[in-house]
């Protein structure tokens, strides 16, 4: 995958720094033989790793120490000073590690070490005695999928691993697929998140273009269309969601566009370059706005039609949606706020109101619905979403369910919440892969299972500007805003009876780490968060 570069500059360690100039829990970027490198000490010890997050290339010394961990200033990404493991999606590989010696009080940085380990097993096949299930069947490819079975052999998991994927693509980069990608800035080989031998070397059976139309929970075994079947000692139900359909004929049938695929990806791009000029985005959105600046970015003419008065009012309030506004009519996109389309025709969408807005290329973004069928199906408990314990397990035993299908209790709100973030749901795929491997209660000399409770966490791109996200306030009675909107560099919290639920920030990305560090550790005071 590919991502931002950064220039290697600053110190040369290989030169040495002094001891003094390294504060304990702090971090000092520089370089080392031409490379970026990132040292940070903890006490007497001192670390020395790539500069560069693997996800998309991010300056790891903009970023926030906390242990003996690195975490990445764009999207929260974790990685493990000591060895350069990645930690916490959606950090993929592994950091560089580098030699670190002290001569007197000067520290130098001399050469890249080989990898601590190989960061995810291989499965075992000599046929001794197994941890864990006997083997286990993952149902969905999306983020909370590929999380899981990679996890799965993280935890030393040496069993048998399906993922079945009604996707013909392999687990893909689902973020990008609205933003640098469809705006032609990405490359379609950063979208995979795997190279295509990862599966085959991890033994992982990837089964592509195929649905899963029935779970046998008491035979312990899903059914493939076609009638085939596997057999598993645990399943994980990763379904995903799906794009809210609007009905036909009024809304033109198979000329609306959706996006959540590589393929719905690929086919808004085939008409932006088949000669369309003019496109209509339904839904303000997050999808529906990073379309439409993607398509700006092509060139395209943008207008969005959306029923309600501002953008993400609902998620970010009326300061941040009518900044994001202004932000999209800045670039000349063209909004029609408090609309409805009541036709969508060749060439035009016709308006509740009467209007009629040419339109060569028309791309739906209302909103999802949880892949839940198949949990209903078999008689899980299901309620807008599957319904998990603080362990991600169902109604059942050893079925459990991770991603945008799952509600699960909000271990800092008290409700039960389904999240529709792509690092929420690979945070989920983890945990649920743990809880898999440790069994019921942890027993055997396993770690015990593992609550969920991760601060969810996202980022929106709308042209230069991103706006990271941390928490979750579905309802609040206050916000505070530190810093300027206008100069693109703030905060935002929100909060409700005194407790931030949730931050936004713009230009500020240390600040939506401490933020996030804060919300792990339960602050309830009052919270004003500088960059």
């Amino acid at each position: 995958m590919g991502g931002e570069q950064i220039e290697v500059s600053g110190p040369d360690f290989g030169r040495g720094v002094p001891l003094a100039e390294l504060a304990d829990g702090a971090t000092v970027a520089g370089q080392a033989q031409g490379q970026p490198v990132l040292v940070a000490r903890r006490g007497d010890e001192i670390f020395a790793v790539s500069a560069k997050c693997t996800h998309y290339g991010a300056p790891l010394g903009d970023g926030l120490v906390v242990g003996d961990t690195v975490r990445c200033p764009w999207h929260h990404a974790c990685f493990d000073l000591r060895t350069g493991a990645p930690i916490r999606p959606p950090a993929l590989g592994a950091l560089a590690r580098w030699e670190v010696e002290r001569r007197d009080d000067v520290v130098y940085v001399t050469r890249e070490r080989a990898p601590a380990t190989s960061p995810v097993p291989a499965p075992r096949r000599d046929g001794a005695a197994r941890r864990g299930p006997s083997s286990v069947v993952i149902v969905g490819g999306g983020a909370a999928g590929d999380a899981a079975a990679e996890e799965l052999r993280r935890e030393g998991y040496d069993g048998p691993i399906t993922l079945v994927s009604a996707d013909a693509a392999a687990p893909c980069d689902r973020p990008n697929l609205s933003k640098d990608y469809l705006a032609g800035n990405a490359p379609e080989e950063w979208i995979p998140l795997r190279a295509p031998s990862f599966y085959e070397e991890h033994g992982i059976d990837l089964v592509l273009d195929r649905q899963v139309t029935a779970l046998d929970l008491p035979g312990r075994r899903v059914v493939l269309d076609g009638g085939a079947s596997r057999e598993f000692g645990a399943l994980l139900l990763a379904t995903g969601a799906r794009p809210v359909q609007l009905p036909t004929p009024a809304y033109g049938g198979s000329r609306l566009l959706y996006l959540r695929t590589l393929a719905d990806s690929r086919a808004i791009v085939a008409a932006a370059d088949a000669g369309a000029r003019r496109a209509v985005v339904l839904g303000a959105s997050f999808i529906g706005l990073e379309v439409a600046a993607s398509l700006r970015a092509r060139g395209l003419e943008v207008h969005v039609v959306a029923p309600e008065h501002r953008p993400l009012e609902r998620v970010m309030g009326p300061e941040l949606g009518d900044h994001v506004r202004a932000l999209h009519e800045a670039h000349g996109v063209v909004f029609h706020m408090g609309r409805t389309a009541s036709q969508v025709d060749a060439g035009e969408v016709t308006l509740g109101s009467g209007e009629r807005v040419p339109a060569d290329l028309v791309v739906a973004g209302v909103g999802v619905r949880p892949n839940e069928e198949l949990a209903a199906g078999a008689g899980l408990t299901v309620e807008r979403g599957v319904v998990v314990d603080e362990y991600l397990q169902t109604s059942a035993p050893d079925v459990y369910a991770a991603g945008d299908v799952a509600r699960y209790p909000d271990p800092r709100g008290g409700s039960r919440i389904r999240v529709e973030h792509w690092v929420v749901a690979q945070r989920m795929g983890q945990t649920a892969a743990r809880n898999i491997v440790r069994g019921a209660s942890g027993g055997g000399g396993a770690p015990p299972r593992e609550r969920f409770d991760a601060v969810p966490f996202f980022w929106s791109q709308h042209y230069d500007v991103s706006i990271r996200y941390v928490g979750h306030a579905e309802r609040w009675d206050e916000t505070q805003l530190d810093g300027s909107l206008a100069a693109n560099d703030c905060t935002v919290a929100f909060r409700s009876g005194g407790k931030t639920l949730a931050v936004a920030a713009i230009g500020r990305d240390r600040a939506g780490l401490e933020a996030e560090l804060a919300m792990e550790r339960g602050g309830r005071e009052p919270m004003t968060v500088h960059g």
